[in-house]
């Protein structure tokens, strides 16, 4: 970098073009290395492979090998780019060199990793002289392969959607599984929500094989920073782990910039795509590398390319980059990044988990990724040496973006959001047992695998919830009694209707010129691939001409579209039962199982965000039980609305939908994962009512942890709303984009007055 970044950070302030958009600069300060040694050697294939790339262990390396050499289970959640990959190579590698039987395990969300950790391995093989026979197996390996991967190779790689479709098929991975010593499971932090409590019952079926073929592999996990390791590697797995969270890798000192549009006014900010093309050509034009991440493939096209307009004498070093370009076309960029003969690129998320592209100077964030923990993520690719760095955060009119514009003590000073998994959705867990059956008999012992509590069954009947699940399997003719245990005795492939992105069976195929682009279900059906809605697939748009539910199917056509569609939902709710409740300052709090009746009756057009129309739909309603919070509001919080002439309906609206934005500021979901409804009498409850709900059939634990941390959650969604310049209210707070309302009523001052009296803040304000 020929420019530092407290001094491109003074000069841009003084430049013409700046109007007050820096809200606020966190100097994070230089980290020098803590360097520690192995308990014992290891052994010298390995110990010479350190020398010679002169590697010397951080200490949190050094504790992780340790623990695994002791037999234990570890997750190591420390910071991108602190050598996390060797934590679990070094202890698979020297197992392998003392034990050439043995083999392993290497699980990764994404191909793209599990491509750039096959170079690692096969590097490592080459200089160690251990034979690894490192190979990938997925969906992408020729047929003809298969086998030999599957008979000599030590360490194969693949992901959690292949290994549920190769499971039935065990028997073929004999040698594999009977000799596997590890599993390992990196960026664990994405197994979260739907996908995360279906892959915790894959690697519960998974292990249940494993004990089959007689081998007890050691799981190695490596994630993200994130509130709870523990927790999550516990339900991932249902093992007991050691955490290794202490970093002990250098770091130079970083300057992290939250950049705010300006105001043009009251309430109303710039274009923060503008903003960000300008600090990317700023940055490009001072020979500054920077890596900016958008929020879309389209996003990430239009600011290279208008970047390039910008300073077209550097054209030729400034691209954009996505997943939907061709592998050579990636692994080309990625290289010239690496190499510095690019200084500017435009991005996707698809660069924000663990490929290679070396050392960057500055990295711009272009709207708040949805969570601290990809936010921390995309920094972490500036500054990977120990030269000063430059991160830019640009905002959003989102009401999370604001809300951390407003409070960058929230974001700095906050543990990373609690990864949540949900063990308990049975209609998760059944479809599971069901592939359990395929794969091998049920036998009674089978119950320490799974976790059915949430099970439905008579008050009155004591029998253990597996059983009873088991029974209403077989009652149904899903599986079948055996001497050896209960039987898949379905005619279609067990895993064929289980899919790990989604809970319900009730699904839709998205389909172009003859091809499935997708299998989605039928609520996210009824929001983004309607007749006339813009369908995302991979960052690409397409136009949805038919969405035919009689046989699940939406026609779509590809098309180069410059605007997008959003599904307008209305919602009733019924109360099922209360699992749990509490009291605070007089409002009850609740938690329990509901009815939720849905109904898309409308859709927006939008460009950016103004809404070019609204569109009717006509479509039935979308009925499922599922897991929600709900709070009553107190008489006397009613008077005082009432008694300052506001609206109240308004009020508890602006509640709800404040109250959504600021969910995943504590659990890892996106705001579409839940819904509300706020009725000032309702049926259930004869009181004025706010409920927040999951928005998947048998829920997936996020309002548990609202539950939880009720009193957290009232208090920021407080604090976003008064923050707020506007005067009565706008997107950056209470406005929601998939309202069926239309966003009316609402009432910022009357929001302020309830949630007020919920955390008990006296301070008086005007009106």
């Amino acid at each position: 970098m020929t420019v530092k970044p407290a001094d491109f950070l003074n000069e841009i302030q003084h430049s013409p073009s700046y109007n007050g958009q820096i809200e606020h600069v966190e100097v994070i300060p230089a980290k020098k290395a803590e360097f520690n040694v192995l308990d014992k050697p290891l052994p010298e294939p390995l110990q010479k492979y350190l020398e010679k790339g002169e590697i010397r262990l951080y200490s949190h390396q050094v504790r992780a090998i340790n623990e695994v050499r002791r037999g234990k289970k570890v997750i190591i959640t420390t910071p991108t780019a602190s050598g996390k990959t060797l934590c679990f190579n070094l202890p698979v590698l020297e197992k392998i060199h003392l034990n050439p039987d043995a083999t392993a395990l290497y699980l990764y969300p994404l191909k793209a990793l599990t491509n750039d950790q096959l170079k690692v391995l096969r590097r490592m093989e080459q200089e160690t002289g251990i034979n690894l026979n490192a190979n990938v197996y997925d969906g992408d390996t020729p047929s003809n392969l298969r086998p030999k991967i599957r008979k000599e190779s030590n360490i194969i790689l693949s992901n959690p959607y292949g290994i549920h479709l190769y499971l039935p098929w065990h028997n073929k991975w004999t040698k594999f599984f009977s000799n596997l010593a590890f599993i390992v499971l990196d960026e664990v932090h994405t197994y979260r929500g739907v996908f995360g409590s279906n892959v915790a019952m894959l690697m519960r079926r998974f292990l249940r094989i494993c004990e089959f073929y007689g081998s007890n592999p050691q799981i190695i996990l490596s994630s993200a920073t994130i509130a709870n390791p523990e927790e999550l590697a516990s339900k991932l797995t249902g093992k007991k782990f050691e955490v290794i969270s202490e970093d002990g890798s250098a770091h130079g000192k970083r300057y992290f910039v939250f950049w705010n549009a300006p105001l043009i006014g009251k309430g109303v900010r710039g274009s923060p795509h503008q903003e960000t093309k300008n600090l990317l050509a700023n940055q490009v034009a001072k020979n500054i590398q920077t890596l900016c991440f958008t929020v879309s493939r389209k996003m990430a096209e239009l600011i290279a390319r208008w970047t390039r307009e910008e300073i077209p004498q550097l054209k030729e070093r400034i691209t954009a980059y996505r997943a939907g370009y061709l592998p050579y076309e990636r692994r080309e960029i990625e290289k010239m990044l690496r190499e510095k003969q690019l200084l500017g690129v435009a991005s996707t998320s698809a660069l924000e988990l663990g490929i290679d592209i070396g050392s960057l100077d500055s990295v711009i964030i272009s709207g708040y990724p949805g969570t601290i923990i990809s936010t921390w993520q995309q920094a972490g690719r500036a500054g990977r040496g120990i030269e000063d760095a430059l991160i830019t955060l640009v905002a959003f009119e989102n009401p999370l973006d604001q809300y951390f514009m407003k409070h960058p003590d929230k974001f700095f000073g906050k543990p990373h959001e609690h990864a949540i998994i949900d063990l308990e959705n049975p209609y998760i867990t059944i479809g599971h047992l069901m592939c359990a059956a395929a794969e091998l008999p049920l036998k009674d012992s089978d119950s320490k695998y799974f976790s059915l509590t949430n099970v439905k069954q008579d008050d009155e009947d004591p029998s253990d919830p597996f059983l009873s699940a088991l029974k209403t399997l077989e009652e149904n003719k899903i599986i079948m009694k055996s001497p050896k245990g209960y039987v898949y005795a379905g005619t279609r492939r067990a895993v064929d209707m289980v899919s790990l992105d989604s809970i319900s069976s009730d699904q839709v195929k998205v389909i172009c010129e003859g091809k499935i682009l997708e299998i989605i279900d039928r609520n996210r059906a009824y929001s983004e691939a309607h007749r006339g809605a813009v369908f995302l697939h991979q960052g690409e748009t397409y136009f949805v001409e038919n969405l035919d539910l009689d046989n699940r199917i939406a026609y779509v056509r590809k098309q180069d579209l410059d605007y997008y569609t959003e599904g307008a939902e209305t919602a009733d709710i019924e109360i099922i039962r209360e699992l749990e409740q509490k009291t605070i300052n007089d409002f009850e709090v609740k938690l329990g199982e509901v009815t939720v009746t849905r109904w898309y009756n409308k859709y927006f057009v939008k460009k950016y965000d103004e809404v070019l129309g609204l569109e009717p739909l006509d479509l039935p309603p979308i009925v499922f039980d599922t897991t929600a919070l709900w709070f009553m509001i107190p008489n006397r919080v009613v008077r005082e609305v009432k008694e300052n002439n506001l609206d109240f309906e308004g009020g508890i609206h602006a509640v709800e939908h404040a109250m959504i934005a600021m969910t995943p500021f504590f659990a890892l979901c996106d705001r579409r994962d839940i819904g509300g409804v706020s009725t000032s009498d309702h049926p259930n409850t004869g009181k004025p009512t706010i409920f927040i709900y999951d928005g998947y059939q048998g829920g997936i634990g996020i309002n548990e942890k609202n539950y939880q941390l009720f009193q957290e959650l009232a208090n920021n969604t407080l604090e976003l709303i008064e923050s707020c310049e506007c005067e009565d209210g706008c997107p950056s707070c209470i406005y929601s984009p998939k309202c069926g309302n239309n966003n009316e009523p609402l009432d910022k001052r009357a929001a302020i007055i309830i949630l007020r009296a919920l955390v008990k803040n006296q301070t008086k304000k005007e009106y």
